[in-house]
Order: C-alpha cells, then sequence, then structure tokens
C-alpha cells in the first residue's frame, strides 16, 4: 500500500431472499439452506496508510457500535468489532505489519439480519488484499472469512449464491440482479442467538434456488416471539402494490419486499413513511 494510497470499499446489505434451517449441528452452528443476494448500497469501509492503527465508525449508526449516545462526527470503535477482528487475521496470516486508518461509515443498522457486521468484515479484507496485491479468491482470505463468521464467506464474494453447510458453501447464482427492492427495519434489535434458538427443531425441506418464492424463513415465526412488530412490516410490505416477495431477512428484524419496477417500489417506501415514519428503510437494488 504506497503512502497515497487511500481505499474506499462497499460493505453492501445482506439479504437471505429464503432460508431454510434443516438441522443442528454438533458444533452448535446450523446446517442452513439460504439464497444470498445484495445490495447496492449498504456501509463502506475506507482504508487510509497511517503512521499508527486508527479505527473509527462515523455514520447514522455509528452510536449503536459505541458506548457513545451521540451519533455526530467520529467515534471510538469497541476491540472486538469485526473489522479489527479482520485487520488482526489478515495480519497474523499475511504477515502484514503496515499501519493504517479503518473508517467504518455505519449506514445500516445494528443486529438487523441483513449481515452488516459480516459485510463490514468482508469489505475490510476486499480493501487489505486490494492494498497488498492478493487475490479475493485466495484460499488464505476465504479461510479467514470462514473464521470470522458463517455469513462472512459470502460477503467477501458479495454476489448472489445458494449457500449451504453453515452459509459458507456456495454455488454463484445469476439470478435478480437489478431488481427493485425496498429494506424496512422497525429499529427494534433482536439477537441472533435467541432467535435461532427458538426455531423448533423442524425440518420443513429443502430450498430450491431457482425459487425462493416457494421457499421460506424458518427464522421468521421464531423472531416474531422475540419482536411481534415484525408481522406487521411483512404484512405492510406484502400489501403494496407492484410487490412479488415480501419477508424477513436472516434472524431479523430487517424485512425486504422485491418489486419489478422502480416506480411501485418508490410507490412502497412512501407508503411506509406515512404509515411508520419512526421505521428505517432503504430504497435500493439487487447487485
Amino acid at each position: 500500500m504506497t503512502h497515497e494510497t487511500v481505499i474506499v470499499e462497499p460493505a453492501p446489505a445482506k439479504l437471505n431472499l429464503a432460508l431454510h434451517v434443516r438441522r443442528r449441528r454438533a458444533d452448535g452452528y446450523h446446517d442452513i439452506e439460504t439464497l444470498f443476494a445484495f445490495c447496492r448500497d449498504g456501509d463502506v469501509i475506507t482504508l487510509a496508510p497511517s503512521r499508527k492503527d486508527e479505527f473509527r465508525i462515523i455514520g447514522p449508526f455509528a452510536a449503536a457500535l459505541t458506548a457513545s449516545a451521540a451519533n455526530e462526527g467520529p467515534s471510538s470503535a469497541p476491540a472486538d468489532n469485526l473489522v479489527i477482528r479482520a485487520l488482526e487475521a489478515f495480519r497474523q496470516r499475511f504477515a502484514v505489519d503496515a499501519r493504517c486508518e479503518i473508517t467504518l461509515e455505519k449506514n445500516l443498522p445494528v443486529a438487523s439480519g441483513i449481515g452488516g457486521g459480516s459485510a463490514d468484515a468482508a469489505a475490510t479484507l476486499r480493501a487489505l488484499a486490494r492494498a497488498h496485491g492478493i487475490a479475493l479468491d485466495d484460499p488464505g482470505l476465504i479461510e479467514i472469512a470462514a473464521g470470522l463468521g458463517a455469513d462472512v464467506p459470502a460477503c467477501l464474494a458479495g454476489r448472489t449464491a445458494f449457500g449451504t453447510g453453515k452459509g459458507d458453501a456456495l454455488v454463484p447464482v445469476a439470478q435478480w440482479q437489478g431488481t427493485p427492492v425496498l429494506l424496512v427495519n422497525p429499529r427494534v434489535g433482536v439477537s441472533t442467538a435467541a432467535v435461532f434458538g427458538g426455531w423448533d427443531g423442524v425440518d420443513r425441506g429443502a430450498l430450491d434456488p431457482a425459487d425462493p418464492r416457494g421457499g421460506r424463513n424458518d427464522l421468521e415465526h421464531p423472531a416474531r416471539l422475540v419482536a411481534p412488530v415484525i408481522a406487521d412490516v411483512v404484512a405492510l410490505l406484502q400489501a403494496q402494490p407492484g410487490v412479488t416477495l415480501a419477508r424477513m431477512s436472516g434472524s431479523g428484524a430487517t424485512c425486504f419486499a422485491l418489486f419489478e419496477r422502480v416506480d411501485d417500489r418508490d410507490r412502497a417506501s412512501a407508503a411506509v413513511s406515512a404509515a411508520a415514519p419512526e421505521w428505517w428503510q432503504l430504497a435500493t437494488a439487487l447487485a
């Protein structure tokens, strides 16, 4: 990484268009089948050379990752943030000791089922790989991603894919790119562990990656028990004209709706704003 190099790497929101939980594994994870898709918008990682390591978080959801009650200006970051863990793992694996400044622009809600932390870690790995001339398909980079979390390998690849195992065995799927999508979060945080813990253990069958509309999200019911407002979000999205699929993503509480037309998505966004102006939303498209 040259002294002048500044690398800006997007960390797009991750969606689970469908998520089937098949069984609990001995290692504490669950075997799942899911269809990952990624939005055109999300968080942003900026990597710059520095005389000493610095990490700061800015953006509308910075305060959610720090102890600060305010979210104006740079905030100090907790040491166990996935971005820091990604940096430390990269340095160890590739014997890199160059100091750097990392800025995380936190635009996505925290603990919201759209891969925010995983996407941030993956974007950090991509930025570091670019800075140090390491291929994005380097086995060492993929190994780091898998060690950071079940969703990080999918976020590292950043493309629509069918995921099995813990979600880290990926097969690319060339569909749905450019589809208009509206993300809505009722600003209620849910614990991934609590939602998985509430899964009833029933295997309801396989997912056809070519047909997410015929699938389901097996975590939506336990998530609704934790945050009943999720049912209201999904119902509102399902009622919008032009919607082709509305569902909760991941372990929640963010929900999404796919549309055939951009103007239908935008009208839905206006309807959500009118019905629940306090809810967070993002009008975007699948990448």
